[in-house]
């Protein structure tokens, strides 16, 4: 394993199945990810919202890009997610299969 540069690994959780699946779909097909996954069983989170500590079940994307296409993924996700203040966290994919980091960044050309 090599390390991967510009591959990085985008966490957002959403409200529903339905606006992962409307977010992971519309960012493949502008080619702004090569591939996202979905958790369809829910995720607990529990935040500080507001001054207050609340609980959410979510559903959580976890996003396959390049650093070169982050700020366009963030403007689309914010722009599609119902959430005010929708989590957008990068992660660098400091190494894997040298095959599956070439198909990501190929994917987006």
């Amino acid at each position: 394993m090599k390390p991967s540069g510009a591959v990085r690994i985008v966490l957002v959780t959403c409200g529903s199945v339905a606006e992962a699946r409307r977010i992971a779909r519309a960012v493949v097909e502008r080619r702004l990810a090569a591939c996202v996954n979905i958790t369809l069983g829910a995720v607990e989170s529990v935040y500080r919202w507001k001054g207050r500590v609340a609980k959410a079940r979510e559903r959580l994307l976890i996003i396959k890009t390049t650093e070169a296409h982050l700020p366009e993924l963030e403007r689309q996700v914010k722009q599609l997610h119902g959430y005010d203040l929708p989590e957008f966290l990068v992660v660098a994919a400091n190494g894997g299969s040298k095959e599956y980091l070439a198909w990501v960044s190929g994917s987006l050309r």
